[in-house]
This record gives structure tokens, C-alpha cells and sequence, in this order.
């Protein structure tokens, strides 16, 4: 089993190749969408996170409001570390059990998408780190369109994680996303026909 770990700053266009290498065949596991699942309500990650930030970041149903937690942590770099320490160790084994059922069904590529895969030291569980790469100004553009956020909280989400150059340095690829989506699609294709390629080889 061949697994790659992708990785990427903020709507860097992280889900877009991910969508597109899924489409090829690969395995994939969501890692932040496994953080949704150590975020449920008390669990036991749940209660810590409850228990560092205070209950001001619950709805009124008791799950938390991942839009009032995100605005302590990108303002705060401790608290954004000592959030990282509560929730890693926990999407680290799901990640792990994920991982095993997709080598137990056979699966020949997977896909390990995760935001945080340098900053959780996750680099040791893949055969290569891809990193998706997009100008800041093109991701504040996104972030504004997409996401709802003004201006300013665009840039505390961007400055609050690695920079592109820091998580290229960590990459065997880099895709870039600011270009035409069939650019990219282009990309796609032609890595994985380089992987198609290695595994006749070996």
C-alpha cells in the first residue's frame, strides 16, 4: 500500500486534488473530518477542549462552535498549540485505524488529506507529502468568498498555520492550485500516472 500524505495551507485546494486523485481510485482518509469526530459531544476529547477553552465555545445543544474556538486559537498561538496537544493524539488513532481497514481491504494507494500532517509529525506514516500551494492573496480571495470571513480574520487563519514555503520544504511535490482547474486536473494526472508506473516496476 502506497500512501500519500496531503497536506496544504487553508483553501489551498487541498479537497480539490484529493477529489481528483479519488476519482483515479485512491483510499481516502479525511483527517479533519475525523477532528469533527473527536469533537463530539462528551467525549473525551470533547470534555478537554471544554475544559481548556471554557464553555463559551459550546452551542446551546453542547457541541462546539468550531467558528468561536477557531477565533480564540488564530488569534493566539499558545492556545492554537495547546488545542493541537488535545486533538492530535486522538485523530492519530483514527487516522491509524482507518489506515489498517484500507490495507486490510487491499486498498493499493490511499490518500492521508490533513491540514496538519507536518505539525502532527503524521510525515513518518507516508511513502511521499504532497503540499498544495496557492499565493496568499489568492487564498484571502477564497477564504472571503467562500468562507464568509472580512479581510482580517482571513489573515489571522492563514498566519496562524505553517507558510506555504515552510510546508514546501516538507513536500516530494508541490502542486500549485493558482491556475486553470484543468491545469491541475493535468497535474493529477500525470503523478499518477508516475504512480501506476512505479508499481509495474516493482
Amino acid at each position: 500500500m502506497f500512501i500519500i500524505g496531503l497536506t496544504g495551507g487553508i483553501l489551498s485546494g487541498k479537497s480539490t486534488v484529493a477529489q481528483m486523485l479519488v476519482e483515479k481510485g485512491a483510499g481516502h482518509i479525511d483527517a479533519d473530518k475525523m477532528g469533527h469526530e473527536a469533537y463530539k459531544p462528551h467525549t473525551e476529547t470533547w470534555q478537554k477542549v471544554v475544559d481548556a477553552f471554557g464553555t463559551g465555545i459550546l452551542t446551546a445543544n453542547g457541541e462546539i462552535d468550531r467558528q468561536k474556538l477557531g477565533d480564540i486559537v488564530f488569534n493566539d498561538p499558545e492556545a492554537l498549540v495547546k488545542l493541537n496537544r488535545i486533538v492530535h493524539p486522538q485523530i492519530g488513532r483514527l487516522v491509524m485505524g482507518e489506515l489498517e481497514k484500507l490495507k486490510d481491504r487491499g486498498v493499493e494507494v490511499v490518500l492521508l488529506e490533513a491540514a496538519l500532517l507536518i505539525e502532527a509529525q503524521w510525515t513518518n506514516v507516508v511513502d511521499e507529502v504532497w503540499v498544495t500551494v496557492a499565493p496568499e492573496e489568492t487564498v484571502i480571495k477564497r477564504l472571503q468568498n467562500r468562507g464568509g470571513l472580512s479581510e482580517e480574520q482571513a489573515r489571522a487563519r492563514i498566519r496562524a498555520q505553517l507558510s506555504s514555503e515552510e510546508r514546501a520544504k516538507f513536500g516530494d511535490v508541490v502542486i500549485n492550485t493558482d491556475c486553470d482547474l484543468n491545469e491541475v486536473r493535468a497535474t493529477i494526472d500525470e503523478l499518477w500516472q508516475r504512480l501506476q508506473n512505479r508499481k509495474e516496476r516493482s
